[in-house]
């Protein structure tokens, strides 16, 4: 069983930044493709990001390119959001989630079998 848990989310103005991270534990962190997904009010949930230890690429969202990046430290078991140019749009629950499988760049929720609670990121206009 994975462990995953999110950290950083707040209540940010449009055009700002905030990092999120997500803490993973339970089963070997550097085996496990950890992605990001989001859920806004009313919508479903959306793919947002991921990066592989594996192949050390890196696939994001189009409507976060350019704006979101994902890295990973192994040492601290831990995978980070960082986001920039924030709008209103971005305003959702972020999750963080472990992928069934190791190979790939998985980006459908059906994928992952293991998220964490959320956290809460709202920016103001």
């Amino acid at each position: 069983q994975v462990r995953l848990e999110e950290s950083g989310g707040g209540l940010v103005q449009a055009g700002g930044s905030l990092r999120l991270g997500c803490a993973v534990s339970g089963r070997a962190f550097s085996s496990q493709l950890v992605g990001w997904f989001r859920q806004a009010p009313g919508k479903e949930r959306e793919f947002v990001g991921i990066n592989s230890q594996f192949t050390r690429r890196t696939v994001y969202s189009d409507s976060v390119k350019g704006r979101f990046t994902i890295s990973r430290d192994s040492a601290a078991n831990m995978v980070y959001l960082q986001m920039t140019n924030l709008e209103p749009e971005d305003t959702a629950v972020y999750y963080c989630a472990a992928a069934r499988i190791s190979t790939g760049l998985p980006s459908k929720a059906s994928d992952y079998a293991y998220w964490g609670r959320g956290t809460q990121v709202t920016v103001s206009s």
